[in-house]
């Protein structure tokens, strides 16, 4: 699973063809929580309050580059 950016001990990753809707994997530490791009709500997994905070608003940011990278690797 390719990763697609590393900020403050937090790794986002992507697999490759994974299963819809579009999301992204966040791990921290032995925390990981899967996040749906359009919602940015926790589809499943947990993350700590803060990690998650900063995650979501990371992909606020990101929200356009996360779902035409979820397009290329789902072609």
């Amino acid at each position: 699973m390719p990763e697609i950016s590393r900020f403050f001990g937090i790794s986002i990753k992507m697999f490759y063809d994974d299963h819809a809707p579009p999301h992204f994997h966040a791990e921290y530490g032995d925390d990981m929580a899967v996040i749906e791009i359009q919602t940015l709500l926790v589809m499943g997994g947990e993350l700590p309050p803060r990690a998650l905070g900063m995650v979501v608003e990371w992909g606020a940011h990101f929200r356009k580059e996360l779902l035409e990278d979820w397009n290329l690797a789902s072609t």
